[in-house]
Order: C-alpha cells, then sequence, then structure tokens
C-alpha cells in the first residue's frame, strides 16, 4: 500500500524542473521587489517595475522549459491580470493610480482574441479541411509530377512542395504529411545509401523556409506583421501582398541553395526513385466547397485589400465560416487545432501590451541612448540573438520576447533605420532568423518529426541546418535592407 502511495505522489515528479521552476520563482520575487533605482530607468512606476518581473519569468520559463511553452503564455496572462491590471486587487493598485498606469484588463484578455491570431486560426482550419477531404495528397501528386523520378528533381520536388504548403498550413502539419508521403519512397531506395537521409532532411528544411513566405507561414511572423501594422505603434500596414512579394522569392532561392547543400552532404547512389504517393481524395461535394474556398480565400489574402478593402484578418474568417455553415469541419475538428500554439502567440501579445501599455518600453527605451547606436549594429545583434535563442527555444517564444522590445526601439530611432532599410528590415529580420534556427533536433517541431526517423543523426542535421541557417540569414538580411531601401517594404 506505501510504495502504491509513493508511486502515485511521485508519478510525473520532474525534479530538475521543479527546481527551474523555484528558481525562477525566486528571480521573479526579487526582480518585484527590489528599489526602483537599481533598475536605473528615469521615471519607472510600481506598475512597471512589475512588468519588467513578468518578463524575466516568461523569459527564465521559456528558456529553462520549466513548464510547457504555452503555460508559460498562460502564465503570463493571469499574472498581469491579477496583478497589473485595472482589475487586480486593489491592495495592488494603490490609490488613484499612485503605483503607475494600470492595464485595462479587456485588452488583456482580447489578446487571445487579437486579428493576428484569427488570421493564424484561418490557417489551421485550413489545413484541418485540406486533409479532411484529401486535397493535400492531390496537391501533392499534381505538384511533384512536374519533377520526374530522377533522384535529385525528386529531391528539389519535396523541398519546394513542402515549402508550398508549409506557407499556408503549419510547418509542424507539412512536415508529419510529407514524410508520411515519403513512406514508400524509401521502399525503392537502397538502406546503405544517403538518399533517404537527403529526402528526410529535406522535409524539416523545407518547412522551415517555406513558413517564411506568407505572414502566416510561421508565428515569428505572425508577431512581425501584428507589430508592423499596430495602429497604436508603428502602424505600417504591411499587407499580405507585400510580404509575399518579397518573401517567396527569396524562399524560392533559399530552397534552390538548400538543395545544393543537401546534395552536398547526401548524395544520391541512385539516379532514379519512382514516386507512389499513397491517399485518397473524397469525391463529393464538400471536396469542391474545400477547394474553392481555399483558392479564393489565397486570392483575398494576395489581392483583397487593394481590390475590395478586405484585410488579410478579415479573410481568415471566410474558410472558418463555410467551413463551419457546411459540415466541413465539426466540433470535433476543432480538437485539432494546435490551440497550445495559439496561446503562445496570445501570451507574446499580452507581454508586448504591458510593457507598451504601462509605458514601460517608451522610459526604457528614453533611459538608453539607442539613437547613438549604428542601426547595422542593432539588427546584427539582434538577429544573432534570435538565432541563437530559436536553436534552444521556441521560436515563437524568442519572438514574443524580442520583438515587442525591438518595435518600440524602432520607432523611437525613426528615420535613422533608413540606412538599413527601416523598421520592417528589423522586424522581419528577426521572423528570418527564427525561422533560420534548424540546428538541433529541438530547434523545431519539423526537425524533431524528421530526427524521430531514426534516419539522421545529430551530427548531420547541425551540418546542413548551420549551412542553410547562416546562407537563410545573410540573404534574408540582405534582401530586406536591399528593398527596403527601395522603399516596396
Amino acid at each position: 500500500m506505501q510504495d502504491s502511495l509513493k508511486k502515485v505522489l511521485s508519478g510525473g515528479f520532474d525534479k530538475k524542473k521543479f527546481i527551474m521552476f523555484a528558481i525562477t520563482a525566486f528571480i521573479t520575487l526579487l526582480v518585484w521587489n527590489l528599489p526602483i533605482s537599481v533598475f536605473g530607468i528615469d521615471g519607472l512606476t510600481i506598475v512597471q517595475q512589475r512588468v519588467i518581473a513578468i518578463f524575466v519569468m516568461a523569459v527564465l520559463l521559456w528558456i529553462t522549459e520549466a513548464i510547457p511553452a504555452w503555460a508559460t503564455s498562460v502564465t503570463i496572462i493571469f499574472v498581469l491580470l491579477f496583478c497589473v491590471s485595472d482589475s487586480s486587487f486593489s491592495f495592488l493598485q494603490g490609490k488613484e493610480g499612485q503605483y503607475g498606469k494600470l492595464l485595462d484588463h479587456v485588452g488583456v484578455m482580447a489578446c487571445f482574441a487579437d486579428p493576428t491570431i484569427i488570421l493564424f486560426l484561418g490557417g489551421f482550419i485550413i489545413a484541418i479541411a485540406a486533409t479532411k477531404s484529401g486535397l493535400d495528397v492531390l496537391m501533392a501528386r499534381t505538384l511533384i509530377k512536374p519533377f520526374g523520378n530522377k533522384s535529385e528533381n525528386v529531391l528539389l520536388g519535396f523541398l519546394l512542395i513542402t515549402g508550398v504548403f508549409s506557407m499556408f498550413i503549419s510547418n509542424t502539419a507539412t512536415a508529419a504529411m510529407m514524410l508520411t508521403f515519403l513512406t514508400p519512397v524509401f521502399k525503392a531506395l537502397p538502406a546503405n545509401g544517403k538518399g533517404r537521409m537527403a529526402l528526410t532532411m529535406a522535409i524539416p528544411i523545407g518547412a522551415n523556409l517555406g513558413g517564411m513566405g506568407t505572414p502566416i507561414g510561421t508565428p515569428p511572423n505572425i508577431f512581425a506583421i501584428k507589430y508592423l501594422n499596430d495602429p497604436m505603434g508603428i502602424n505600417l500596414g504591411i499587407t499580405f501582398t507585400q510580404w509575399m512579394i518579397i518573401m517567396i522569392p527569396l524562399v524560392i532561392i533559399l530552397m534552390i541553395v538548400a538543395w545544393r547543400l543537401i546534395l552536398h552532404f547526401f548524395p544520391f547512389t541512385q539516379k532514379t526513385i519512382e514516386l507512389q504517393i499513397n491517399g485518397e481524395v473524397t469525391h463529393n461535394w464538400r471536396t469542391v466547397v474545400v477547394g474553392v474556398t481555399i483558392v479564393t480565400t489565397i486570392l483575398l489574402w494576395i489581392f483583397g485589400s487593394q481590390l475590395f478593402g478586405i484585410n488579410a484578418n478579415t479573410t481568415a474568417m471566410l474558410p472558418i465560416a463555410v467551413f463551419a455553415l457546411t459540415g466541413v469541419i465539426t466540433a470535433k475538428d476543432l480538437q485539432d487545432i494546435d490551440w497550445s500554439v495559439i496561446w503562445m502567440v496570445a501570451g507574446g501579445f499580452a507581454l508586448g501590451m504591458a510593457m507598451n501599455g504601462t509605458g514601460l518600453a517608451e522610459n526604457a527605451i528614453k533611459s538608453i541612448p539607442f539613437g547613438q547606436w549604428n542601426p547595422f549594429v542593432i539588427l546584427i545583434i539582434a538577429c544573432l540573438i534570435c538565432y541563437g535563442l530559436s536553436n534552444f527555444i521556441s521560436n515563437t517564444a524568442t519572438a514574443a520576447l524580442l520583438l515587442p522590445i525591438l518595435a518600440v526601439v524602432c520607432k523611437g530611432m525613426g528615420d535613422k533605420l533608413g540606412a538599413i532599410g527601416g523598421t520592417v528590415t528589423v522586424l522581419v529580420g528577426i521572423a528570418v532568423a527564427a525561422s533560420a534556427a534548424m540546428c538541433l533536433p529541438i530547434s523545431t517541431p519539423p526537425n524533431a518529426i524528421a530526427f524521430s526517423t531514426g534516419l539522421i543523426k545529430q551530427n548531420d542535421m547541425l551540418k546542413v541546418g548551420l549551412s542553410v541557417g547562416i546562407v537563410a540569414l545573410v540573404l534574408g538580411l540582405g534582401t530586406l535592407i536591399v528593398f527596403g531601401k527601395l522603399g516596396i517594404f
């Protein structure tokens, strides 16, 4: 009986994570209660100090993974509401705002229904509908045909197709789907050759690079577009089309470079491959609805703002509404949405809102002479920090931490960023750096999925991921600077 009780009490207990959580709690409380003068920020209020403590908590929890990443975001929103909002405990508010400007509690809660999150949700719904109808299989078969059966061309085909899918479907779902399609292909390749390794590695590389192509391709893009278009902030009004005009050509170039690098590291011994992508397409009226709705949604994302005045966020409601009305998506299907990612994004938005809404970001920027810094130094340091962190922790978490700060820094620097193409170069550069981080199995979910096949060793992933990542950083930032200076982005 005692043994059973001990087993129950100890079940699921991770001593290392508990210690990291306890250290995080201690440091957070320490920062929360330090004398304000310690921070060296002029005009710092008690509420702003609390936000600093919450930011420190978020950094430590995301880096140490003492609790799941999405749980960290939930905790951020909880602490903001209970401790620094106008609906927090009365003894934490002070009298007549003596502790500083409090956050609007409605605004904090609204972060979960931010228009940018609806845009992301629309992408999830499209992915579920495409999978249910079998259109993903049809598209894969159709798109791979032009590449023939020459091994090198098939590799390029899988890279590009994975990239196309990941522009509109979550990178994780894309990687899982494409690896399923590869299973019968592996049977046609020798077990002792490097062809299987090449094709396996093409999936995470294609998914990570392809995600750069559209604003909904990956969560860091969502953060970047959020702060670039924030009416209360930078308010540049970057459209879905503008993003794609610059980023898709860049993605194609990076795919070709990645193709050659993968072939360099993993040359094929068999010159041809017989392709066979298994799966069935459902032939009924709902499939037609899915196809027409997806095409219409993508066209409206690209042209809707210019032709009809409908922005990308509003357009995202089209597939959600149509698929719900027609029964293509059911209540059970909603369970397949990656809600943990949406919670992470919402927590990041709430953190950014806290830094701006309490006036912390403005006070901090005034106290640090960013205006005297070289714009190139700010760009390079920020992107390297993002790249380094994203290889070890979630790139969503990294973007959530860096982009709110950089958005305020960029706004404060104004025209001085013209030398590097403006604010867009910095914020989109962070999104590029986050997607370029793919050195390790833990760097991204597609990497983890590919590594789980057992065909790729960590050293192999490091070689390819580091090579492609460095090229992506250099070409990506160079492209953003050039087009930024030309005023296209």
